[in-house]
């Protein structure tokens, strides 16, 4: 398969060659010219053709047409890229090329905006570290970049990097007003005003209000009546200033608010025969499990559709607030040296009360449950919700600062044959506060931030060593310090115009200071109590096993644990360029990518992870055509060696340990990957415009190697999610996009007609070790008269998910622990009008 792509990929190649030497000839009206895109990839300005990295790239107006509003909307087109919105659309985390972040572990895409990464969230969230809601709005361009970009790019790139390029003030005076109306109620407003205040100074105001309703309908009674709706708000003040012909400041502050019910999942099958003997972990796993099955079994007697969820949750909530403020000045220091500092200050903070599996569980009712029921254990048909998240009241479950500071020497040599980057990065990311949240596992709560919960499964042994699992609340308090640094030197030498080499350097070095105060307590055996018994104790049971918090008046620093993980690595890049045209660039590189590792309290024993390793090669090329049929080609072939890969593995906790089980990130894995990518445009008649994307990605876990527990660890196995000689997950073997936008004129003072249809294809890919989701194709269009009547006014009537498909996105996971699986959906059919008026252009 690998070599008819290749192939296949080669033969297109040669048929569009014919252009390679040709004279250059002026091109139609409307022609698609990649040549005129100018990306910052590599920290400079250059023409997308010339840049050696395979990437996507999308215009403003590209990103207005596919209604890109938030981080997870941009997957839907891009090959390669793949997101998991296990957690919800505002805290969606991306996979580029096979890899992957998992929950509290850092990215393996990196997400910048206007050249700073985005505000790390990573301290007490489970995803994120991207932008927030609505930062998609006036931008001038994104571009996914594919593969280690840690040279020039910074921390945590293996995957690759997106970067988000804001509009920047310019000398007119001029703006835009835009209503949209859909179904689900959407109302969505944009707004753009752009003044010179002064010859030397100019400004932008850039505005975002998007509110829709959930498609995910609640069936349980209890709570809202949707879930995955959208609601934020979002702003942006852009100033440039130039203090002298050679010396420029731009400054950015930007806002994004967040308030949602979050999202929900629809349970899809359980394990019907849960593991035996009833004892430890598969106690509780017999509870969860049955509950699900009859949970599903409730959807089905109901008729219930897959956008059908049922979820026991009264209050839950999604509420996210972040800003960043930056500050770029560049000068002009002579014709060949241009020095550039970047600094940012941004906040992270998030509120959330949540049920991580979108349960209604209620106890099964079964010649065991009632056998244990007549010993004192919970009586059948007794409600319990299996995890619940809350925050406590004057605290945040997520509370992060990040500061970053960038000098850049950009230059090169007087006769040109050389450029170079040059310069030094620091970034500290402090908590605000505590990240502190409680939760509730077996209880049956209100809301388990404020203590509100009336019992749940009693914690009583009803049999010779058999306890059932009893209803806990957990309260994480942590707080996270995180310190990356690094120097990094990258130039490009000419040995002619033809011949180039690339080599780039950087050394970085990362700290996490973590602190936790968690502990843990039981919930009254009584149902119905509405108390908290007196048996409080640390989570720590390793390094505090003997602690009675309420002796000491329930201070909980005597739970506290402070963990240090620190690691330094060097990056690199070497790369070999050759230009036989202006319209022709082939390239060959060799990279090595890093990811730093983790600090994670939830699991004793298992708090730390190493950092990972990646080995990439890749060679590609870029065409670009003239003539009578322009457009462009370009086309990569990759190959990864990964190492001391960091994967999930489920934790079974062991009898009498006061723990349910769990999950730890662990470095038990070594993968390979490898794949094609295929980028392509033609405009064969004026005002035709045809492109497509493609993506081959085969990717391959070679080992996995769970660590040895120790002898006092509170837990009897640890189970690797992933199989060896299976693939890794949120990667699909295929992906494809192919699009086409027709413009014709309808005669003056009419307007003109646009036509958009945008296709896309992902193949069937595993988003955990169990749970696979089939493949799916979206169709979406757009249709609109600009400059209607020569008024200024625009209006586009479009539709997303025209067909209506009903597709899985992600996994919540725990099968191996709790005998359950469930999915998440993505967006149905979506259709609405957009009215706009732009002034001054």
């Amino acid at each position: 398969m690998t070599t008819r792509i290749f192939r296949t990929a080669l033969m297109l190649g040669a048929a569009f060659g014919g252009g390679w030497a040709a004279p250059a000839l002026a091109q139609s009206a409307g022609a698609i010219n990649p040549g005129d895109i100018i990306v910052t990839a590599r920290r400079t300005e250059e023409r997308l053709q010339d840049v050696p990295i395979s990437m996507t790239v999308y215009s403003g107006d590209q990103i207005q047409q596919r209604n890109i509003a938030v981080a997870s909307d941009l997957a839907t087109f891009t090959p390669s890229l793949s997101v998991n919105t296990r957690y919800g659309p505002e805290k969606a985390t991306y996979s580029l090329r096979g890899f992957n972040q998992d929950a509290s572990t850092a990215p393996t895409v990196g997400v910048y905006f206007a050249d700073v990464v985005g505000v790390r969230a990573q301290g007490g969230t489970a995803g994120g570290n991207t932008v927030g809601a609505g930062t998609f709005t006036d931008l001038q361009n994104v571009q996914v970049l594919k593969g280690p970009q840690g040279t020039l790019q910074g921390r945590n790139t293996t995957g690759g990097a997106v970067m988000l390029v804001p509009a920047k003030p310019t000398d007119l005076l001029e703006g835009s007003v835009e209503g949209t109306y859909g179904n689900y109620d959407q109302m969505r407003l944009q707004a753009v005003f752009n003044a010179p205040l002064a010859d030397t100074f100019k400004v932008r105001l850039s505005l975002d209000r998007n509110k829709r309703d959930g498609y995910m309908k609640n069936r349980s009674g209890i709570g809202p009546d949707d879930y995955n709706d959208v609601d934020y708000l979002y702003g942006r003040l852009s100033i440039v200033a130039d203090l002298t012909p050679e010396l420029e400041n731009y400054t950015i502050f930007h806002y994004s608010r967040s308030d949602t019910n979050g999202y929900a999942s629809r349970y899809a099958f359980c394990d019907r025969d849960p593991a035996s003997p009833l004892t430890g972990g598969n106690l509780t796993r017999y509870y969860t499990a049955l509950a699900a099955c009859d949970q599903i079994d409730r959807q089905s007697a109901r008729g219930d559709g897959r956008l059908d969820v049922e979820v026991g949750n009264p209050n839950p909530r999604m509420f996210i607030r972040q800003w960043q403020a930056i500050n770029t000045t560049t000068w002009q220091a002579s014709d060949t040296l241009t020095i550039k500092n970047i600094v940012s200050y941004g906040e992270y903070r998030e509120q959330s009360q949540f049920q991580l599996y979108s349960d209604n569980f209620f106890v099964p009712d079964n010649s065991v449950t009632r056998f244990f029921a007549s010993r004192g254990g919970p009586l059948p048909g007794q409600r319990f919700d299996y995890v619940q998240l809350g925050t406590q009241p004057g605290y945040e479950a997520a509370a992060q600062s990040t500061t970053t500071e960038e000098l850049q020497l950009q230059g090169r040599s007087a006769d040109g044959k050389f450029n170079f980057v040059v310069g030094g990065y620091l970034e500290w990311s402090r908590p605000i506060g505590y990240n502190q949240q409680r939760t509730g596992i077996y209880g049956n709560c209100i809301d388990p931030g404020t203590l509100d919960c009336t019992g749940g499964l009693p914690l009583v042994p009803v049999a010779p060593g058999v306890t059932l699992p009893g209803a806990i609340i957990s309260e994480s308090r942590t707080r996270f310090d995180f310190d990356n640094h690094g120097v990094f030197a990258q130039g490009t030498y000419n040995f002619t115009e033809q011949l180039s080499l690339t080599l780039g350097g950087r050394w970085t070095f990362d700290k996490i200071d973590g602190y936790s105060e968690s502990n843990r307590r039981v919930l009254a055996t009584i149902p119905g109590a509405g108390t908290i018994v007196a048996n409080w104790v640390c989570n720590d049971v390793l390094n505090h096993p003997t602690v009675d918090l309420n002796a000491n008046g329930g201070d909980t620093s005597a739970c506290g644990t402070r963990i240090v993980n620190k690691s330094n690595k060097p990056t690199w890049l070497a790369g070999l360029d050759f230009k036989p045209t202006d319209d022709t660039l082939v390239y060959i590189k060799y990279a090595r990518g890093y990811r730093q590792g983790t600090v994670n309290f939830t699991n004793p024993g298992l708090e730390t992870a190493a950092p990972e390793k990646v080995d990439a090669y890749e060679i590609g090329a870029k065409l670009t055509f003239r003539g009578a049929l322009p457009g462009y080609f370009n086309i990569a072939g990759f190959w990864n060696d990964f190492s001391d890969q960091q994967v999930f593995g489920a934790l079974i906790a062991k009898e009498g340990s006061g723990l349910t089980g769990g999950a730890a990130i662990i470095n038990a894995g070594k993968s390979r990957i490898r794949g094609v990518e295929v980028d392509a445009g033609v405009t064969p008649v004026e005002g035709l415009r045809l492109s497509a994307g493609y993506t081959y990605l085969d990717t391959e876990l070679k080992e996995l190697i769970p660590p040895t527990l120790t002898p006092d660890s509170p837990f009897e196995a640890i189970i690797p999610r992933g199989e060896v000689g299976g693939p890794l997950t949120y990667s699909p073997k295929h992906k494809l996009t192919l699009s086409g936008d027709y413009s014709v004129p309808l005669g003056e003072n009419v307007g003109e007609l646009n036509l958009g249809v945008i296709y896309t294809y992902t193949s069937s890919q595993y988003v955990d070790g169990n749970n696979k989701i089939p493949a799916y194709s979206l169709l979406n269009l757009n249709l609109g008269i600009t400059d209607v009547g020569g008024t200024g006014f625009d209006i586009v009537a479009f539709g997303q998910n025209v067909t209506n498909k009903k597709y899985r996105t992600s996994s919540g996971g725990g099968y191996e622990s709790s005998g359950i699986g469930d999915f998440m959906y993505g967006s149905p059919r979506m259709y609405g009008v957009r009215l706009r008026y732009a002034f001054g252009q």
